[in-house]
């Protein structure tokens, strides 16, 4: 095999590898909170990812709190392969008073986190200086 063979060779290596990471991290590219009577609070999340089957799809997203700690976990069952982007909601989300926002982040089963985060302000709720 020629040297011209063996990067021709090593170039279709290189996509193939990268083709099963196409898809790419899980991005949150919106989110909304609302308030529920009970003093705790309705969280939907819209997430897009190029889901490609059951191997490689977005099963989660999280609220999490300002030091990281997972509030609350909407699990998704199955890939959304033509559902895109799709949302989702958390009914009952209790959010310490002290805190005045979450974050919201998903989760791919290939890539893990590291996709697009959203930020959102608790209703109701003032800094405190």
């Amino acid at each position: 095999m020629g040297p011209h063979h063996r990067l021709a060779a090593a170039g279709l290596s290189l996509v193939l590898a990268s083709a099963g990471a196409s898809a790419g991290e899980a991005d949150v590219v919106g989110a909304r909170i609302q308030p529920n009577p009970d003093g705790s609070f309705r969280i939907e999340a819209t997430v897009r990812h190029a889901d490609t089957g059951w191997d490689h799809y977005a099963n989660r997203w999280e609220v999490l709190g300002p030091e990281g700690q997972v509030l609350a976990s909407r699990f998704l069952l199955h890939p959304h392969v033509n559902e895109q982007p799709f949302t989702r909601s958390l009914g009952s989300v209790r959010i310490p008073r002290q805190w005045t926002w979450v974050k919201i982040r998903a989760h791919d089963l290939v890539h893990g986190y590291g996709g697009r985060e959203v930020t959102l302000t608790v209703p109701g709720r003032t800094k405190v200086r």
